[in-house]
Order: structure tokens, then sequence, then C-alpha cells
């Protein structure tokens, strides 16, 4: 750490400096709640996405005996993943993903060739398949907004716990100090003035 300089200049640099560490605390102190609220409702999405997923997947585990089927070789091109859409969204300064739609592959069966409950298990599986979607990028989303949290509860430490306690240090040691100096000044000036007084009595009784 360099030298504080004990000069006035010196203090009003370290009060000007305490003067925007002060003023910038709040805005950091309050993206960090706020980025802490979005991690703490992805978290929650994703919960309730675990339950869902349980809930569908038992569903389908009712129909595990039909996958044995003939007609079975028209159904996974009916739930092939093309495209997963998703949007930017910027929340704290954070560029981070929303979920929009997935889009499947068209559906190539014929509803006379195919058993009635096939349609079924396909919405089934595509809803199953939704689902571990759309918490992948809940994922990534609740991921690039910890980093975040991480990176901004790091500064408001800083600012906390080093930067404005060692400004604040500084400006009272400065402050100590040219106090000292000043009082040293006004006892030197007396003493000075006290000799001057004398030496002129000195000076009048010897004429």
């Amino acid at each position: 750490m360099a030298q504080i300089r004990l000069t006035k200049t010196e203090l009003r640099s370290e009060q000007v400096k305490l003067a925007q560490l002060q003023k910038y605390l709040p805005t950091l102190q309050l993206k960090k709640s706020l980025l802490q609220a979005e991690v703490n409702q992805a978290m929650a999405e994703l919960e309730k996405m675990q339950c869902m997923w349980e809930e569908v997947e038992n569903t389908l585990q009712d129909y595990a005996q039909l996958f044995s089927d003939r007609s079975m070789r028209d159904f996974f091109p009916s739930v092939k993943i093309i495209d997963v859409r998703t949007q930017q969204e910027n929340i704290a300064g954070v560029e981070i993903p929303i979920f929009c739609e997935v889009h499947f592959a068209d559906a190539t069966y014929s509803l006379f060739d195919t058993p009635v409950w096939f349609e079924t298990v396909m919405k089934t599986v595509q809803q199953l398949l939704t689902l571990q979607e759309k918490a992948r990028v809940m994922q990534e989303r609740k991921d690039a907004l910890a980093r975040e949290l991480r990176e901004v509860s790091i500064r408001v430490n800083l600012f906390e716990k080093i930067l404005i306690p060692r400004s604040m240090g500084n400006i009272k040691r400065i402050k100590i100090f040219l106090g000292d100096q000043q009082l040293a000044a006004v006892a030197q000036a007396k003493v000075s003035k006290k000799k001057i007084i004398q030496r002129s009595l000195h000076d009048h009784k010897s004429a």
C-alpha cells in the first residue's frame, strides 16, 4: 500500500474518494439484492420443474409396456427436437436467457395406422423433453446470475470492509497530523511572541 501523504491536498483527495465510495456503495448493494432475489427465484423454478418432470415421468411409466409395439418405429422421429428458441433478457446488467419454446420435427405417422394411445404418449414425451430443455435454460440463467452475484458480493465486501474503512482511517490520520501541526505552530508563535516582548522590555530597561 502506498504511503499516505500527510498534507491538506491529500486530505481533500481522500475526502473526495470517500464521498465517491459512499455514493456508489448503495448502488452495488441494490444490485446485490436484486441478483440474490433472481437467483432465489431461479432455484425455486428449477425445483418446481423437477416436480413437474417427476409427475410427467410417472405418467409415462403407465405406457412403458407399449414401447415394444411395432408402431413405435414412427414414434421417435415425432419427438425429435429441431430447435430450442430462447431470448435474451438484461437483469442488473447481465444478459441471461429466457426459454421460449421447443420445436419438434413434423409428425409423419398416420392416424389410421397407429394405436389410439400413440398421440397421447407422443405428447407426453414432448412435454417431458420440453421440461428438460426449459430446465436446462433455467440452469444457465441461474448460473449466469450466480456468477454476477459472486462478483458483485466481492465488490460490496471490498467497499464495506477495505476501501471505505481505509479512506476513513487515512482522513482521520491526516486530520490528527494537521491538527498537531497547527497546535505546534500556535505554541511556537506564543513562544516567539513572548521572547519578542521580553526582548523589548529588556531593551527598554537598558535604555
